[in-house]
């Protein structure tokens, strides 16, 4: 096994533990920055297996623009929980 493939086991890994905490994550701000890190792996794996068009799509609709749409309607929507019950991870604030 060469080091190529070993690359691709870890991607697919951390692409699987990221779809996983983004169906976990009550927290809807960090769920979608979950998916488009999903997204944005996938597009690395396009990448890996030689199809640069289909990976520039992938990372330009896939990872950019839904999780930008995504991103942009959860921070116009108002909260109705009360902030101590959920609090999101320290990746998600700013």
């Amino acid at each position: 096994m060469n080091c190529v493939v070993c690359i691709e086991y870890i991607i697919v890994a951390v692409m699987i533990v990221s779809a996983a905490l983004a169906v976990e994550w009550r927290d809807l701000l960090a769920a979608a920055v979950g998916s488009a890190a999903v997204s944005l792996f996938v597009s690395i794996l396009f990448f890996m297996l030689q199809a640069p068009d289909v990976a520039m799509t992938e990372a330009a609709i896939g990872a950019a623009l839904s999780g930008a749409v995504f991103i942009f309607a959860i921070k116009r929507t108002q909260r109705y929980e009360t902030e101590e019950e959920e609090r999101p991870g320290w990746w998600v604030r700013w």
